[in-house]
């Protein structure tokens, strides 16, 4: 029995009209009847009232396989930090509305050196001196490498609330759980989608370089090449980070993979640890780069430092691991 069904036979149960289950909820008798006809379904609030108006379990609610009706108990009070069902919908519907923002934001540091590729292309066939070149290429750069800072921060400050979901154990209310892996499985689809479609602009912007280099095109075309590829890499990284984001957020309230218990505490050690990180890498790119004054080449910087970033991650959480298995023995 679907959703749908088990709505009506609920309401039937009870004996009220739709307007009657309509104005218990504060909807629309519109909408009990599109959720009835399984045109739409019910959000996260909702659900829940409707498992306490009907009293049955949400479980039974969203699971198709269960049948037999499963009536709510009285729960014992938890102990602890417990994220309620407001709270989670109100954190998962924040992180939808800025995934796009700060997708754009890391997709404008990839493309910060675009102009100056550019530009050092329109040098090398004659059309701008080399020091103009340089000088506006750098500045549109940092004007472009701080629009994207003042994103990062912006959407940062938004999220600021939410960080114990991150760092500290929590519980969830009674219902919540099966609500969000049922959002999570919704999700699915779409979120692998975007990673399927990254890799391919990832890797069909590299094609035009490997061409441009078998074919021994003008170096002035090479660079223009190197443009390009970074518009491919920026588009991939945009979805990654877009889909990664909402994943990300249905794994911090169900405490999955990255976030168990376990993780959260290496994490919290190893906070430091990614800001100075990144900060170190932008300096040795800004360096390397106005030094060397080949942005065009300067930003294979990018991608080399995410790898060693996961490498180095992922040492430092063995260690911090494997100390603290050796205090749990003590």
């Amino acid at each position: 029995m679907i959703l749908s069904e088990k709505i009506v036979a609920l309401r039937k149960r009870m004996g009220w009209s739709q307007e009657e289950l309509a104005e218990q909820l504060h909807v629309s008798r519109q909408s009990i009847s599109k959720w009835e006809l399984g045109a739409t379904v019910p959000d996260l609030d909702k659900i829940l009232k409707m498992s306490a108006l009907f009293g049955v379990t949400t479980d039974y609610l969203l699971k198709d396989e269960l049948e037999d009706v499963t009536f709510s108990e009285t729960k014992e009070e938890q102990e602890g930090l417990v994220v309620t069902a407001e709270e989670a919908g109100a954190y998962l519907t924040r992180v939808q509305e800025l995934s796009g923002k700060m997708a754009a934001a890391v997709s404008m540091f990839i493309l910060s050196p675009v102009c100056a590729i550019l530009l050092y292309a329109g040098f090398l066939n004659g059309m701008i001196s080399k020091t103009a070149a340089e000088g506006f290429g750098v500045a549109v750069l940092l004007a472009i490498v701080a629009a994207g800072v003042g994103i990062c921060v912006s959407v940062a400050f938004q999220l600021n609330r939410y960080d114990y979901l991150e760092e500290e154990e929590f519980t969830l209310a009674y219902g919540v759980e099966g609500i969000v892996a049922r959002r999570k499985d919704n999700y699915e689809a779409r979120f692998r989608l975007y990673v399927v479609i990254g890799v391919i602009c990832c890797i069909t912007g590299v094609i035009p370089l490997v061409l441009g280099t078998a074919f021994a095109v003008p170096e002035s075309v090479q660079v223009l090449l190197g443009a390009l590829l970074l518009v491919f890499i920026s588009a991939g990284v945009h979805l990654f980070v877009r889909g990664g984001m909402v994943w990300d957020s249905f794994q911090k309230i169900l405490q999955l993979e990255d976030y168990q218990k376990e993780k959260k505490r290496i994490a919290k050690k190893l906070s430091y640890f990614p800001g100075s990180y990144w900060l170190l890498m932008t300096a040795i790119y800004l360096g390397a780069s106005f030094v060397t004054n080949a942005w065009d080449r300067t930003w294979i910087i990018w991608p080399v430092a995410g790898v060693l970033f996961a490498a180095f991650y992922h040492i430092l959480s063995e260690i911090v691991k494997a100390r603290g298995n050796g205090d749990v023995k003590k």
